[in-house]
């Protein structure tokens, strides 16, 4: 049985779509993985192609910047393989009634991002189709070249890494929320609570966290669906080594830790687009997080990459096997808001 909502899980890929993978292709370096965010193909002088593709769902709260979303939740895919974006494809799908202004406002967004990331939109389709209650993403690929030494891969990770977060937990969780649920938070929290919450939405991208810390890391991955926790364990079983973290060194927020706790979600497993997780010998650490500080990122040691056992050390001192997400809270408390605005 598949999901009713969010990506496909772990045992349904692995029965289903991985082994179907087309042609077989040695000049595929990296193909598809569990928690590997993009594709590299190696090029016949030896250079590389990274290529990623990513849908951007048509919230209503999204829409005032949906062009912002596309561009750097897309783009981010192709930063944590530590190569800057540099095209993109889009297919963008319009529901019926849609009108030429939103269209140009949303095109005009993506224009601008493309050209502050230095991205080329070198093609894609835009149409309108029955059925979409929104505009959506159908599929936006990016694409950026650079050589093999440059990939950081969340399958490269080491023994002995240390484990480093940026920015907290929850972060496309507490924006959107806050933007969406905004008059209930600010009746039970207060504006400033919420106010900061809202700005979490342009915190919703990796781009510049992650090209900010390749020269110093092994592997990275943005922390989407299932949050940090589930990052965390993606680069572990990508990279077939264990992982202890530690809940004490995870630092959050008044805002994420307020905002969530409304919803009843962990802000641990909480879809959290923009939170890059990276893992870099304990001598480059010190420099990754300079050079993160220097860039206005905060960061975090949060644990270490290990030989074999995954696991969560409680503040308490609980140890816990580290395992997959199987369903993000995030959907429910979002659909949630959908039902309390329709009464």
């Amino acid at each position: 049985m598949l999901p009713q909502i969010g990506k496909v899980d772990r045992a349904s890929f692995d029965r289903i779509i991985f082994p179907r993978l087309g042609k077989a292709d040695k000049t595929v370096l990296i193909g598809p993985q569990h928690g590997v965010d993009a594709a590299v193909i190696e090029l016949p002088d030896k250079s590389v192609m990274v290529i990623a593709e990513d849908p951007t769902f048509g919230m209503p709260v999204l829409m005032p910047h949906f062009g912002w979303a596309i561009v750097h939740i897309c783009a981010s895919d192709i930063a944590v393989l530590g190569v800057k974006p540099q095209y993109m494809t889009i297919c963008l799908m319009l529901p019926p009634g849609t009108s030429d202004t939103v269209l140009e406002g949303i095109w005009k967004e993506v224009h601008e991002e493309c050209e502050k990331l230095g991205i080329a939109i070198v093609g894609g389709h835009t149409g309108i189709y029955p059925g979409i209650g929104y505009p959506l993403n159908g599929g936006c690929t990016v694409i950026g070249l650079g050589s093999k030494e440059q990939i950081t891969s969340p399958s490269y990770a080491k023994v002995g890494d240390r484990v480093i977060m940026t920015k907290g937990p929850a972060i496309e969780a507490t924006g959107i929320l806050a933007l969406q649920s905004e008059k209930a938070l600010v009746k039970k929290f207060g504006r400033d609570i919420v106010e900061k919450g809202k700005k979490y939405f342009f915190e919703m991208t990796v781009v510049k966290d992650a090209l900010t810390a390749a020269p110093y890391a092994h592997a990275m991955h943005d922390a989407t669906e299932g949050g940090l926790l589930n990052g965390v364990y993606e680069i572990a079983a990508a990279s077939k080594l264990g992982v202890t973290i530690h809940e004490d060194k995870i630092v959050s927020t008044p805002e994420i830790e307020a905002i969530c706790s409304y919803f009843q979600i962990d802000p641990l497993i909480s879809v959290s687009e923009g939170t890059l997780v990276a893992t870099a010998a304990p001598e480059k650490t010190p420099a990754l997080l300079k050079a993160l500080k220097k860039e206005g990122i905060s960061a975090w040691d949060i644990g270490e990459i290990t030989a074999k056992d995954r696991v969560f050390i409680r503040k308490n001192g609980k140890k816990e096997e580290l395992k997959p997400v199987a369903v993000d809270p995030f959907w429910a408390a979002y659909f949630s808001t959908l039902e309390t605005k329709n009464e």
